[in-house]
């Protein structure tokens, strides 16, 4: 087992303590963290979105903040603001919670366009402008955002351009009836996430970052990423298909999920795994949504483009 695999086997087995069940998703977390993307989260409340994010920000020693987006929600809210300090006699940045290294946005598509374009803004350029100064943001830097898929009135969608931002976008689901038992036995006395331990510390992720980048690619799976993307813009069914940037999300994606297996290079298999979490919300059916037909379109490309040996 190489360095990288212990340091991936950590991390998923100490979210794991808190997040029963759910080995698939934090290891879809893990590739985001890599690949230094953003996740989108569409699930219904309760299904332990926010202890993910705080189990995430504990097992590598990060900060966390939670915000839960609402209308009156201001850019300012989230950016933070410039105010006079009396004993000082000057002005003093007070950072908002974007300031963070692991930021949860609950409900985003319940902020307003104008807020949600801050928050989306910072997350492409790593850094924020307050009165013409540039402030840099933490790295890591890890924005969870969640939609709830069942509740839509008062909401503001993401538009398809903001989508594309997100690297990932994956559902939690409800646990399995095992899972949940033992949810319940565990938190009989007290949430297992207050005393959830650091387990990475921020030189292992960056070296695992890194790594990630150098993976090798063969140039026969390149083709197959873009075939694959190619083919989405080609089908009757979808009213838009992913875009050049889902290309890079689902190449680099399949490098950081390479490592988390040990190895140096990527197989077929990681691409195709990775296929609805990086491509599915960058996608729009000709029904105006994205969702089941998306996903059924994808699953068909699966089985038509040729996959390279």
């Amino acid at each position: 087992m190489t360095d990288a695999q212990v340091i991936g086997r950590r991390l998923t087995e100490n979210i794991e303590r808190v997040i029963l069940g759910k080995t698939r998703e934090v290891r879809l977390v893990l590739v985001a963290l890599l690949c230094e993307g953003h996740i989108l989260v569409e699930d219904v409340p309760g299904v332990g979105k926010t202890m993910m994010s705080r189990a995430v920000a504990r097992s590598l020693g990060c900060s966390f903040a939670r915000v839960q987006c609402t209308p009156d929600l201001l850019p300012s809210d989230l950016i933070g603001v410039t105010i006079y300090n009396q004993k000082t006699q000057d002005f003093e940045f007070r950072p908002g919670p974007l300031h963070h290294q692991i930021l949860l946005a609950d409900e985003i598509n319940r902020a307003t366009p104008k807020t949600q374009s801050a928050l989306l803004e910072a997350m492409e350029e790593r850094q924020v402008t307050v009165e013409g100064r540039l402030r840099p943001l933490p790295r890591p830097f890890l924005v969870l955002a969640t939609q709830n898929p069942i509740e839509y009135e008062g909401t503001f969608p993401l538009p398809e351009a903001q989508l594309d931002r997100f690297l990932l976008r994956l559902k939690l689901g409800y646990p399995s009836f095992e899972a949940e038992n033992d949810m319940i036995l565990k938190q009989k006395t007290a949430h297992p996430i207050e005393d959830l331990p650091q387990v990475v510390t921020a030189e292992e992720l960056t070296s695992l970052q890194a790594r990630a980048r150098q993976v090798h690619v063969d140039d026969s799976l390149r083709e197959y990423i873009v075939r694959l993307v190619q083919r989405t813009r080609e089908q009757e069914r979808l009213f838009l298909g992913a875009s050049p940037r889902g290309s890079l999300a689902l190449y680099r994606a399949a490098q950081a999920m390479a490592v988390l297996e040990g190895r140096d290079f990527v197989l077929a298999d990681d691409v195709q795994e990775l296929v609805l979490p990086t491509l599915g919300h960058r996608m729009l059916g000709r029904d105006g949504a994205g969702g089941r037909q998306v996903d059924e379109v994808l699953r068909s490309l699966l089985e038509q483009v040729k996959v390279p040996v």
